[in-house]
């Protein structure tokens, strides 16, 4: 009675807190929040260049005008990953369309970020091999976004969203249980940004902190798959919700793998869920 109760009470929280989010008003305050803060940020590195500011002070702010632009795209990127929780209910394939779609935008922070590295105004200096270098990081990271954007449309023609069992009380049992799942993975994430919000006000060092919600995202995929066994142990499904753990763990080991590699497990996280995906819908047919 008390496991019947606790889904419930779980699902209700859920259903009102994506409510609450996936609204256009709140959509709209995230946008006008994010310009804002873009703004702010700019202001304060002149104001730093200016030489207006204490030294304390202006030791922990960025002196760099392109750094203007990476936390407030860090801040989409974590609304991103909100959402990516919210789509873990309403299926995993969609979760790790999401997760693919989060993978390609941090490439594309990253691009960013090597301007950070760049003298104001930019100069590419060509007897610089460091900047030659980091030329090269934006190429990688550009063009793995890329790849990941157009392999992304294949990868959601191919979905078919076939229900895990016949039975409606079975499905929504499952579905249920991912949304307590989705509950502690909110959960994790305040816990987690809030420890590295603490450690970089305290120390000034700034931890990932996607690769940390990444990590405990493969344990969440691991669980849906075992609780998924109560109600279908087939192997095509059983196979088909590791191989998607397996791209998360590939997106996972891309966050913290050297330039150029990084975006090459991107690109292969995504072509190995189009091939699951293809293979997956091929067997199902065949029986």
């Amino acid at each position: 009675m008390m496991p019947g109760r606790v889904l419930r009470g779980s699902e209700r929280l859920f259903d009102f807190l994506r409510q609450r989010w996936e609204t256009l008003a709140t959509q709209r305050r995230i946008a006008t929040s994010l310009v804002l803060i873009f703004i702010a940020g700019l202001v304060l590195v002149e104001i730093r260049r200016m030489q207006w500011l204490p030294p304390d002070l202006s030791n922990r702010l960025p002196s760099n005008h392109f750094e203007a632009i990476l936390l407030p795209f860090t801040l989409l990127l974590l609304a991103e990953v909100i959402f990516l929780v919210f789509a873990l209910a309403e299926s995993v394939a969609t979760a790790v369309g999401k997760q693919l779609e989060i993978m390609s935008l941090i490439l594309i922070r990253q691009s960013f970020k090597e301007l950070t590295y760049f003298p104001e105004p930019i100069v590419w200096d060509t007897t610089s091999s460091e900047i030659t270098r980091r030329v090269l990081f934006i190429g990688s990271d550009a063009a793995g976004a890329l790849m990941i954007f157009g392999l992304l449309a294949i990868y959601l023609r191919l979905q078919r969203h076939q229900p895990i069992s016949s039975d409606p009380d079975e499905r929504s049992n499952f579905v249920a249980a991912k949304k307590l799942i989705a509950i502690l993975l909110l959960l994790s994430l305040v816990v987690i940004a809030a420890e590295v919000l603490l450690t970089w006000t305290t120390t000034g060092e700034a931890h990932s902190l996607f690769e940390v919600f990444y990590t405990v995202l493969i344990f969440a995929d691991v669980l849906i798959v075992l609780i998924s066994l109560r109600y279908s142990v087939t192997y095509p499904v059983v196979f088909r919700y590791f191989g998607f753990a397996v791209a998360t763990v590939l997106i996972r080991l891309a966050l913290t793998a050297p330039r150029v590699v990084d975006a090459c497990l991107g690109v292969t996280a995504t072509i190995f869920a189009i091939a699951l995906t293809w293979v997956y819908n091929r067997t199902v047919t065949a029986e």
